[in-house]
């Protein structure tokens, strides 16, 4: 389901900064740690697109607690496809709906570009997840009734994008994935690869900063799983975007950037 169209004269304000009162600024980061001999948390960068600091996340109560998250912390560098890893309940996907403002954490701190997301109220997550961040799931997500270019033209209708540039960049989209004589094709008229293409030119479409995809290969076949890797990997550089994914799958973990490893809710060293 689409989320609602947002207030156009409603100011685009993207929460509370990461600033130095935070504590979290690499001059104030390097002063607190040279005393005490050793880093904490990961330090900013200007060229991060993520930062994840000490981030705990527990769901239930008492005997029936799950610790899904203890105390995670890594940084993102811009423009790199980051690939994170873990078995089934290792706390990927509860990192991932943090990391994009779907699920707030117990403690710890989150920023994405120059906005803390943990400081966000609900609306400006919502509007953070139509500006800057965008997803990918495994189930695809695409709406059964519309088009291929009508599903990838719902980001761009709730941003309230003019209609003449809005088709022009549905039909860019659509030409990336390689999908532009699909176009007035339904889902169920699709196969499974050529669906997580569609979802792919729709996350894309509002040219996020950000791109979270959790296990975009699951439903797929090895050959097919393949193509869409390459595509991922190829649409990071052109697009400009970051992307962290959770997968299973060897071989996008191959081509990734960097590998993140979650075991037991925390960020697994070498």
């Amino acid at each position: 389901m689409s989320e609602p169209a947002e207030n156009p004269s409603e100011p685009k304000g993207r929460g509370a900064p990461w600033t130095e009162e935070r504590g979290t600024s690499d001059e104030g980061r390097e002063r607190s740690e040279e005393g005490m001999g050793r880093r904490v948390g990961p330090r900013r960068r200007e060229e991060d697109t993520v930062a994840v600091e000490g981030v705990t996340r527990t769901f239930g109560s008492g005997r029936t607690a799950t610790r899904a998250l203890r105390g995670v912390s890594f940084a993102v560098q811009s423009g790199q496809l980051v690939a994170l890893r873990g078995r089934s309940g290792s706390g990927k996907t509860t990192l991932l709906n943090i990391v994009g403002g779907l699920d707030r954490p117990d403690s710890g701190r989150v920023r994405v570009g120059d906005s803390d997301v943990t400081a966000m109220s609900d609306q400006e997550r919502l509007r953070l997840r139509r500006t800057s961040v965008a997803f990918i799931f495994q189930s695809f997500g695409l709406i059964p009734i519309l088009s291929a270019a009508e599903n990838v033209g719902v980001p761009l209708r709730i941003a309230g994008l003019a209609p003449k540039k809005r088709e022009e960049r549905v039909r860019l989209m659509l030409d990336i994935v390689g999908l532009g004589e699909h176009a007035r094709q339904r889902p169920g008229e699709l196969s499974g690869g050529q669906q997580q293409r569609v979802a792919i030119a729709r996350a894309l479409a509002g040219s996020p900063q950000l791109l979270l995809a959790d296990e975009p290969t699951g439903q797929l076949d090895s050959e097919t799983a393949k193509q869409i890797m390459r595509l991922l990997r190829t649409v990071v550089q052109s697009e400009g975007v970051t992307a962290l994914v959770a997968t299973h799958d060897p071989n996008l973990i191959n081509i990734a950037d960097s590998v993140l490893e979650l075991e037991d809710g925390k960020i697994k060293t070498p």
